[in-house]
């Protein structure tokens, strides 16, 4: 979990980034219970009023009661409705994640570890009940742990189902999810959440955030972000992303439920963040609530304890606005650094690694260039991509451009999902540790909004990128 050019690895994936802007915060100092000495958080709580329906959307078992769990409890007590959904099963845990990431004789087999995401069902259960939810309040999506960022850039349309590597699977397999079955496609999953939002109706929408360490928290970000889009003419409700996975973060590790959860620093300013307290009994129930993910307190409970504070944290980069003709700076942060290479590397990985950077944006006469620098030149086996998704109202997503650069060290290649698109559609220049591209909008299918995001792999293992922004090409900015 790391903004864009700054830190190390989660408990097991390798180093993110983060496109950086400048943001406001809204400053109001907030005493918290339990909490001694001069300790105040200065950002706003969240309101929660009469007839507010709250939405619960995590990536996977343990996210809506490490982020929300006090959340849930004040809905609760207020006689609100509230439900939560859960992406994934949480199948791709660590163990599963090095069989995969060092492509060694598999240890465990498909059938072991959809047992695992069955197991996660019944914990994710159990945890609800503490805080208060009965069975017929929780929806399980069951699409691929650690794959769904692949099916919102890849699998859209005519394309392929998306496979899982672990489970070998390419749709739905577990019969108690809500469409068992479902093939791993994009329109699939936004089908999906869609059909979520709409039977709820939610007014308050809690989600994991575009700036996560973790593939599967800033999937799920892009996918509600499009279902919300299309639903805008039947409800409009507030959203507050969830930060979980974020390097040496949050600070101190461990167990100190009298400290705050503070954002990261690199995030302090970007982000208008908001922050309801916790009270102490609410804080006993969140943790008793942790404690019954056996399977992730007992590999992690020192990262969980983590969130054991007395507050909760939520928060969203603001929507960039593109005009016509306007040049917008992205200069990474003030300090200029790049991120460092992740723990979790080997050591041919560290050496090959290469940090990346949004530096500045512009819309000019149909056009939208883009200005990427990176730590040092991309190097033989290592790649850096950008995409660009876009979206129109007038148009289903699933049938817009999906488009992606993919440079290696020496050349590019251009594809629509995984489509190669000729060279020329786009402009690319290059220096040594700077990229340029400048995108026909055509080619993006003349969107009124973009999804855009970058990393840098080396082979199949990522090494730095960012998070993923929105950007608002619309003449009235709507």
């Amino acid at each position: 979990m790391k903004p864009f050019g700054h830190g190390s690895g989660d408990r097991t994936y390798a180093v993110l980034g983060a496109l950086l802007l400048l943001g406001a915060i809204t400053a109001r100092f907030v005493v918290l219970p339990g909490i001694q000495g001069p300790e105040t958080l200065p950002w706003p709580n969240i309101s929660l009023r009469e007839g507010d329906r709250i939405l619960i959307l995590a990536p996977h078992p343990d996210d809506e009661s490490l982020n929300c769990g006090a959340i849930i409890q004040k809905a609760l007590r207020m006689g609100l409705s509230v439900h939560i959904a859960w992406l994934t099963y949480g199948d791709f845990n660590q163990w599963s994640f090095l069989v995969y990431r060092y492509r060694t004789r598999p240890v465990v087999t498909p059938g072991e570890i959809r047992r695992m995401g069955l197991i996660r069902h019944d914990e994710a259960v159990a945890a609800a009940g503490v805080l208060g939810l009965s069975s017929q309040n929780l929806t399980f999506l069951g699409y691929p742990d650690h794959g769904t960022l692949d099916i919102f850039t890849s699998h859209w349309g005519d394309r392929p189902a998306y496979q899982s590597p672990l489970t070998q699977e390419d749709r739905v397999p577990y019969s108690n999810a809500l469409r068992p079955g479902a093939p791993y496609k994009g329109e699939e999953v936004l089908k999906d959440l869609t059909t979520v939002i709409r039977d709820f109706r939610p007014t308050k929408v809690f989600v994991s955030h575009p700036g996560d360490h973790h593939p599967d928290h800033r999937a799920l970000y892009l996918f509600t972000t499009v279902a919300l889009w299309n639903l805008r003419s039947e409800l409009a409700p507030e959203v507050y992303p969830y930060l979980t996975h974020y390097p040496s973060w949050p600070k101190p590790t461990g167990y100190h439920p009298s400290k705050l959860l503070e954002p990261p620093n690199l995030y302090r300013e970007q982000i208008a963040w908001q922050a309801p307290r916790v009270t102490t009994q609410e804080l006993r129930l969140k943790k008793e609530a942790l404690k019954k993910h056996r399977t992730q307190w007992q590999s992690f409970d020192a990262n969980l304890r983590s969130f054991l504070r007395g507050n909760e944290l939520f928060g969203d980069f603001p929507l960039i606005s593109l005009d016509p003709f306007s040049n917008l700076s992205l200069e990474p942060n003030t300090t200029g650094k790049f991120a460092s290479p992740s723990a979790q590397l080997n050591s041919q990985e560290k050496a090959a690694f290469v940090g990346i950077q949004w530096r500045s944006m512009r819309s000019e006469g149909g056009y939208l260039n883009l200005s990427i620098t990176l730590s040092r030149p991309i190097g033989k086996a290592v790649e850096a991509y950008t995409y660009f998704l876009g979206y129109r109202s007038d148009t289903p997503f699933e049938n817009m451009p999906k488009l992606y650069v993919k440079f290696g060290d020496v050349d590019h290649a251009v594809y629509d999902q995984n489509r190669a698109l000729p060279k020329g559609s786009l402009e690319v220049s290059r220096q040594t540790k700077e990229l340029s591209i400048r995108i026909p909008l055509q080619l993006l299918g003349n969107p009124e909004r973009l999804l855009i995001g970058a990393k840098t792999n080396f082979g199949f293992i990522p090494l730095d990128w960012t998070s993923w922004r929105i950007v608002d090409l619309s003449p009235t900015g709507s």
